[in-house]
């Protein structure tokens, strides 16, 4: 099951309100192409490279347009902690 966390639901807005700016299409069309690749983690979850921002081999990271959104393993859920891009991303 993939739980997508408050944290991540609040950046994800975040992102999506600076993109509206510019136009409302693009931050669509970057929603619903993000949310159908984070559907596909757990297929191969452990493909995906260990986290830069975690001493932890079950938290991961996997780039989607220059963000990097950070996931936890645990069991058979996959929890999505979070996106950045500039900015340090803190656990």
């Amino acid at each position: 099951m993939i739980i997508l966390t408050n944290r991540f639901k609040k950046e994800l807005g975040k992102i999506l309100d600076f993109i509206k700016k510019d136009s409302k299409t693009r931050a669509l069309k970057f929603r619903d192409d993000l949310l159908s690749k984070i559907d596909q983690i757990p297929n191969y979850p452990q493909i995906y490279r260990k986290s830069l921002t975690a001493d932890d081999e079950n938290v991961k990271d996997f780039i989607f347009k220059g963000f990097v959104v950070v996931f936890r393993i645990k069991n058979d859920d996959i929890y999505i902690l979070g996106i950045y891009k500039h900015n340090l991303w803190k656990n």
